[in-house]
């Protein structure tokens, strides 16, 4: 990882917008960006109680991803039409992996999320992990490709190949390098990890310019 890059970057930042995020000259449309409203729906729609019920855990992961704008409406509305496709038999295993890589073991709900969604063409990184990041937006990051392939390449991140197909492996290198960089920083920049990321890809695309 390039740190000097990292805090030259930050010092930029900072210069022209003193209270990070919080700064009220920094792009007003960042005001719609509520996260912790979107982690206390998705804590309350995705609890764990609500596994005893697939139908309803689900739908939970349905509304999540609806209401992320992370989200392209494209895919929600192809998730959407898969998931109103699918049998009872269907929406349980579907549950499972949700729940598994939710509150269980990570690696193979991950895993066993990406192949079932890539049945439905769906297995994309923002599908896969979008959901994981609104109940734990503090420790998970959503993945969003233009911004990792962004992250990886500017910052030098070693042994980090960015694929479409998601895979643990690098979900959880490319975390533990995110997660060294929010050390290095003032917490006006790292209080969310999509505040993080977005960051991370402003201000290397201010330095570009």
């Amino acid at each position: 990882m390039n740190l000097e890059k990292l805090k030259d970057l930050e010092s930029e930042f900072l210069e022209t917008y003193p209270e990070g995020f919080k700064d009220e000259s920094f792009f007003p449309s960042i005001q719609k960006f509520n996260p912790q409203k979107l982690e206390d729906f998705a804590r309350d729609v995705l609890k764990k109680e609500n596994f005893e019920n697939p139908n309803l855990f689900v739908e939970g992961f349905f509304k999540t991803v609806q209401k992320s704008v992370m989200v392209s409406l494209f895919d929600k509305l192809k998730l959407k039409d898969a998931i109103a496709s699918l049998n009872s038999y269907e929406k349980d295993m579907l549950s499972i992996e949700i729940f598994e890589f939710l509150y269980g073991n990570k690696k193979d709900g991950f895993e066993g999320l990406v192949e079932f969604l890539a049945q439905y063409n769906l297995a994309k990184w923002t599908i896969i992990s979008v959901c994981a990041y609104c109940i734990n937006r503090h420790s998970e990051y959503f993945i969003k490709p233009t911004t990792t392939k962004m992250i990886i390449k500017y910052f030098e991140l070693e042994d980090l190949i960015y694929k479409p197909k998601p895979s643990f492996k690098f979900y959880e290198k490319y975390a533990k390098a995110l997660d060294k960089m929010k050390e290095n920083l003032d917490d006006s920049l790292t209080f969310d990890n999509v505040a993080f990321t977005s960051f991370l890809k402003i201000a290397i695309e201010f330095d570009k310019a």
